[in-house]
């Protein structure tokens, strides 16, 4: 069994000692080409493949899935792999940095190049739901939104920037995830754009806060009307 000494280290395991965790989605083509290029080179895998210990003499993978795949298909008996701890910032990473995963930012702290080339990624790969999004004019109006207090991507919609609920608000979700902050308790810290981003639930609370009454009774254009008027 590894120890914590073997951390960081570069192990020759046996193939029927490692789970291969979630696998590869590479085409069988790719996998069995590169098999049969690795048995003709030497049968070395240079770039190793990223495991965690699960148990005595058992691993995981949870990076280069690729590369495990191919030296399976290979029928080699051993694969070079690298212990890490297996944390879960450390496999999260791991997948991120082999390219197993999209790494995602944070929406509500972002700055305007951050959103500016999450959203250029997106609009850019084949069969985009969003390629016919103007990156400039989304960027823009999403940077100036008073994203900090949103609990969804949905305000985004109201910004009409030609990302529309259903498929196209969704992808978003690939590049992007929010840490709100806690809705403000007074309307002088806010502006109308800032309400009308704010759910209706939202906006009761505030308005309850400043006691405006018949808040039940009120669509969102008057709850935010109501609201504006007691911050001038």
């Amino acid at each position: 069994m590894s120890s914590l000494s073997d951390v960081g280290n570069l192990m020759h395991l046996y193939l029927d000692e490692i789970d291969p965790g979630e696998g590869t989605d590479a085409p069988e083509f790719l996998i069995k080409a590169s098999a049969h290029l690795l048995n003709q080179k030497g049968g070395r895998n240079w770039i190793p493949v990223i495991v965690k210990e699960t148990g005595e003499d058992k691993y995981q993978v949870i990076g280069n899935s690729f590369i495990y795949a191919v030296v399976e298909a290979a029928g080699l008996e051993r694969v070079w792999c690298i212990i890490t701890d297996g944390s879960d910032e450390t496999v999260e990473v791991t997948k991120i940095l082999a390219g197993e995963e999209i790494p995602k930012i944070n929406l509500s702290k972002a700055s305007r190049d951050e959103i500016k080339s999450a959203l250029e990624y997106l609009v850019k790969q084949p069969d985009s739901v969003l390629k016919t999004v103007k990156t400039a004019i989304a960027t823009n109006r999403i940077d100036e939104a008073p994203r900090q207090y949103w609990k969804t991507l949905d305000p985004i919609v109201d910004l009409k920037c030609g990302i529309t609920k259903g498929t196209k608000l969704n992808a978003l979700k690939q590049v992007f995830y929010l840490t709100p902050q806690p809705t403000p308790d007074i309307t002088t810290d806010t502006g109308t754009d800032t309400l009308k981003t704010m759910s209706m639930a939202d906006l009761k609370v505030m308005a309850k806060k400043q006691g405006i009454t018949g808040i039940s009774k009120m669509k969102k254009d008057e709850l935010v009307k109501a609201l504006t008027k007691l911050s001038k």
